[in-house]
């Protein structure tokens, strides 16, 4: 298992509301950009659905695309993402979906976390290997 680490920077994002009604949580739709340094070198996309809590955190799943190279190797590929927001800052969990590699990268299989302690700037770690 290959190990790789850096960190991020977010460019960009949007949140929409998808559902809020009294007595209910709140649903959003959450878009963003970032910019990859480290290991992972490249640009990335996500798209998120949060879930907010009436005490303002939340717990949200999406999908993440980093296109670039990972150690040395081009090409793309897609997380699933699911964590938790506390109201001031992100923790999440990443998994490789099967069959999304691209260029040297096909054939990855894998899996990791972000920290994303407030603020632009987010650290990660992915462990992955190749069929």
């Amino acid at each position: 298992m290959n190990r790789t680490s850096g960190k991020f920077t977010v460019t960009g994002g949007s949140e929409q509301t998808i559902r809020e009604a009294p007595g209910e949580v709140k649903l959003t739709r959450v878009g963003g950009t970032q910019r990859f340094g480290g290991g992972m070198v490249g640009e990335g996309s996500v798209e998120w659905v949060f879930c907010y809590r009436p005490d303002g955190s939340a717990r949200f799943v999406g999908v993440q695309r980093v296109e670039g190279s990972i150690d040395g190797r081009p090409g793309s590929v897609v997380m699933e993402s699911i964590g938790d927001h506390d109201g001031r800052q992100s923790k999440g969990r990443w998994r490789v979906i099967a069959g999304s590699g691209t260029g040297e990268l096909a054939g990855i299989s894998g899996e990791g976390f972000f920290d994303a302690p407030g603020g632009p700037e987010a650290s990660y770690e992915l462990a992955y290997q190749f069929d």
